[in-house]
C-alpha cells in the first residue's frame, strides 16, 4: 500500500504538503536607528515550508523529510549573526537559508517586530520558490 501511495505521489509532481513553524522567537540586532542597534531585539518568525517530497512518500523516516527542529535552530543562528537595518532583509535572509539548506519547493516567511507604540506588531511577509 505504501509503495502504491509513493508511486501515485511521484506522478502528481511537486507536493502541496506543508510544514508550518509558528511564532518562533528569535533575537537579533535590527533597526534603522542607533538606539535600536544598541541591544538585541526579540522578534517572532513564522514560516511555511513546502517540501519537495509529499508526506505520502516519507515512509515514516526523518531522513525523507525536512527536519523542522534543525530548520528552527538554523534560523535562530542566522538571526543572531550580524546586524541588519530592515526586517525585510532578515526575512529575505531566512527564506534564502531555508531554500538553500533544505529540500523545499517554496517557503513563506512572516517576520514580526514589536517596536511601534499603539500597534501589536509590524510584520513583513514574503514567499520564495526554488
Amino acid at each position: 500500500m505504501r509503495a502504491r501511495a509513493a508511486q501515485l505521489a511521484s506522478l502528481m509532481g511537486p507536493s502541496a504538503d506543508q510544514i508550518v513553524v509558528s511564532q518562533l522567537a528569535i533575537s537579533t540586532y535590527i533597526g534603522t536607528t542607533d538606539e535600536e542597534q544598541k541591544r538585541p531585539q526579540r522578534l517572532k518568525v513564522s514560516f511555511v515550508m513546502q517540501p519537495q517530497r509529499g508526506f505520502a512518500t516519507l515512509q515514516d523516516d526523518l531522513r525523507n523529510t525536512v527536519d523542522y527542529n534543525a530548520a528552527c535552530q538554523a534560523v535562530k543562528t542566522l538571526a543572531a549573526a550580524g546586524k541588519r537595518r530592515l526586517i525585510e532583509t532578515l526575512a529575505e535572509d531566512i527564506a534564502a537559508l531555508l531554500l538553500r539548506e533544505y529540500p523545499l519547493e517554496a517557503v513563506e516567511v512572516e517576520l514580526r517586530k514589536y517596536i511601534l507604540p499603539d500597534t501589536e506588531f509590524v510584520a513583513v511577509k514574503i514567499r520564495r520558490e526554488n
